[in-house]
């Protein structure tokens, strides 16, 4: 079974008395093993767990999607809050931080001179056990980060967001390191995303490969459907309308009218801060 919490997202569920923010943060309890996925942008995401009950110190894995601020920044706040737990002799584990090899590397965008993670991989591996990796990891028997996804179609991932700073050459950044995490169970895949810069149907495509599996039980995170060109929006349109996933809950960088016209072709459920999700 998977349990999942909206800690971090654009929206908070109505009547419900959280915080939001533009970005991502969920956590996840598969068994005994605690996931948190993403950080947000600020402290955001620890204030939420509080309230909802959901203890950080004993989390398993950091899941990173990619490295963009509004999925990074708030590692420096869980940072704190470890290392403060440490100094009160507070009983923590010490999470392993996953995300692929190229989410800490510096990226700018339209002079904005640092929009990636402001903490270096080095300092991060003096408070992470750091498993960095392209290749696809299983974190249980039933949850895997997919590592880099396969981009193969001709409507997704098709522009660079700013440069990235590689090997000491800048270059065109298509952030590469853009993953997914995905829960396999009896009925299905369910598809866990931050942004899904490497396209959303990409992704889906690459999670049925990996696990061997077609059906889609649900696809909840951000689907990079922002002011997306009439080519994308209708390939992505097309994609789901043939997949059919059980249920899809398009959230963080889905604007109103991408969830309007998904709405058309398949069960578009709302997403908000305070939202848990069960799957068997």
């Amino acid at each position: 079974m998977l349990e999942l919490s909206v800690l971090v997202d654009n929206n908070t569920l109505i009547d419900r008395y959280f915080q939001g923010e533009p970005g991502v943060s969920y956590h996840l309890q598969n068994g005994g093993t605690s996931i948190l996925f993403d950080v947000g942008y600020s402290d955001v995401f620890i204030r939420n767990a509080e309230k909802m009950g959901i203890h950080l110190l004993d989390i398993d894995s950091v899941v990173l999607s990619h490295g963009h601020l509004d999925h990074t920044w708030g590692l420096y706040h869980l940072i704190k809050l470890y290392t403060e737990a440490r100094m009160e002799k507070v009983n923590c584990d010490n999470p392993t931080l996953v995300a692929h090899p190229s989410a800490f590397l510096t990226r700018t965008v339209d002079g904005i001179p640092e929009i990636g993670s402001l903490i270096s991989e080095d300092k991060l591996s003096c408070h992470f056990d750091m498993r960095l990796s392209r290749e696809p990891l299983w974190l249980t028997d039933n949850l895997v980060f997919l590592g880099e996804i396969e981009r193969t179609n001709d409507f997704e991932a098709m522009e660079p967001i700013g440069r990235i700073l590689r090997d000491g050459t800048e270059e065109d950044d298509y952030v590469l390191d853009d993953s997914a995490l995905v829960y396999t169970s009896p009925k299905g895949l369910t598809i866990v995303t931050g942004c899904s810069h490497a396209g959303i149907c990409n992704i889906i495509e690459y999670a049925k490969k990996v696990c061997g599996d077609d059906r889609v039980v649900d696809i909840i995170g951000g689907f990079h459907l922002l002011g997306t060109s009439f080519e994308q929006l209708k390939g992505t349109l097309e994609y789901m309308k043939e997949l059919q996933p059980e249920t899809v809950h398009a959230a963080h960088c889905t604007d109103l009218n991408s969830k309007i016209m998904l709405s058309r072709v398949v069960d578009i459920i709302e997403v908000g801060v305070g939202l848990r999700l069960v799957y068997e």
